[in-house]
């Protein structure tokens, strides 16, 4: 199927063009020259979510840039169409659309850079036939799989997080813990498969909410106190989170286990927080630690080496962030070096991808399973001294 035939089947399944307030394009055009692989690209790089979506943006460029500094893939050209989503799901959706239907990309890399946001997104890479590698987080994106046929994700599973977080909980002899999850995509994903696990594990877990723009949590925080809970789970990615740093030293819990998200990993935040950060735990890849991995570590040479090459480029450290977009475009390269612009070749040669030591850790997808990274890439860290350290590695 050429190029100009692809293109006005999609425009066929996704429907007319619409008109988009969304962020112009980095680069835009009808359709892609026979020498060009095309990849979309949706982030939020404005509104709530822009916290992350800078570095998850940079993350992309990097790779990009280092993609066609070293002969693009097979030969061809890389060419990168991005949108600003301003964190709303309607704009993201418009975007989508456009992609598909406009700017013909082979691939989409990035959902909005918040779960709610890749969730909207699946049904219409669906339909299309688009292969999809979200960078956000909640399994709830790729599962399940059977009708996720073109749906992949570059970050852990809530249940491999919430998993090992409680490997840790049953070190501690933790037994009576609080989930504190927001009320996104992300936040209810995580409640969904605590409820699944935590009976399993034999930890009694309270549940709280909370809105990702809630500037008080003192109602939540004062039930869980009474509640006898012995480590509380905050769960979220919006600046929320900094509120339950606060609040929770301000009412004395500071005493009880604190753990925050891998959502949530990110040195602005724990500046945000200052002195309440205290013992604070974050469950976390092991990208923002990686130099202080054991050498025989199978990712920390690629996480140095990412970290030094981001840092000479941006004159700022990377975050964990960075690494799950830089290795989202990684593998797309890697799935169009062996199938081209066939969108049913690119998902096949996702699902074959094993073994592939990315920043974020090593991925290892299959026809069952269509997120990548397992529990050993996970870590507990703590922070002081402004950093991160690795406070639990197994």
């Amino acid at each position: 199927m050429t190029k100009k035939r692809t293109n006005i089947w999609r425009r066929r399944i996704v429907g007319l063009p619409v008109a988009l307030s969304v962020a112009a394009a980095l680069w835009s055009a009808p359709a892609a020259a026979d020498d060009t692989l095309r990849i979309g690209s949706i982030l939020s790089v404005t509104g709530p979510a822009a916290f992350l979506g800078e570095d998850m943006k940079a993350g992309m460029e990097l790779a990009i840039e280092e993609i066609n500094a070293s002969g693009g893939v097979g030969g061809k050209k890389v060419e990168w169409v991005f949108y600003d989503a301003e964190s709303q799901t309607a704009k993201a959706i418009n975007a989508t659309r456009r992609l598909i239907s406009q700017d013909d990309v082979d691939i989409i890399v990035g959902g909005g850079n918040m779960s709610g946001i890749a969730m909207a997104m699946v049904p219409l890479v669906q339909r299309a036939g688009i292969p999809f590698i979200s960078t956000e987080g909640s399994m709830q994106i790729v599962t399940p799989v059977k009708d996720r046929e073109f749906v992949f994700k570059s970050t852990v599973d809530d249940d491999q997080i919430l998993n090992r977080v409680m490997d840790y909980f049953d070190k501690k002899g933790i037994k009576r813990a609080a989930l504190l999850a927001d009320s996104s995509g992300f936040g209810q994903s995580a409640v969904e498969q605590m409820k699944a696990l935590a009976p399993k594990r034999g930890i009694e877990v309270v549940y709280e909410s909370f809105n990702p723009a809630d500037t008080d949590m003192t109602p939540q925080l004062g039930r869980l106190k009474n509640a006898g809970v012995e480590a509380i789970i905050c769960w979220t990615v919006a600046p929320a989170g900094v509120v339950f740093i606060k609040q929770a030293d301000q009412l004395g819990l500071d005493k009880l286990t604190l753990v925050h998200s891998y959502g949530f990993v990110d040195q602005r935040y724990m500046e945000l927080a200052g002195s309440s950060v205290k013992d604070l735990l974050l469950v976390s890849v092991k990208f923002p630690v990686g130099r202080d991995l054991p050498d025989d570590d199978p990712v920390k040479e690629r996480i140095v080496d990412l970290t030094e090459r981001f840092e000479k480029k941006y004159g700022r450290a990377p975050n964990q962030y960075v690494a799950q977009t830089y290795d989202a475009i990684m593998l797309a390269r890697l799935a169009m070096e062996k199938a081209g612009d066939d969108p049913k070749g690119i998902s096949a040669a996702l699902e074959q991808a094993d073994a592939f030591k990315g920043a974020g850790g090593v991925f290892n997808f299959s026809k069952e399973r269509h997120s990548g990274l397992a529990k050993s890439d996970i870590v507990m860290l703590g922070y002081r001294d402004k950093a991160f350290y690795l406070a639990d590695l197994k």
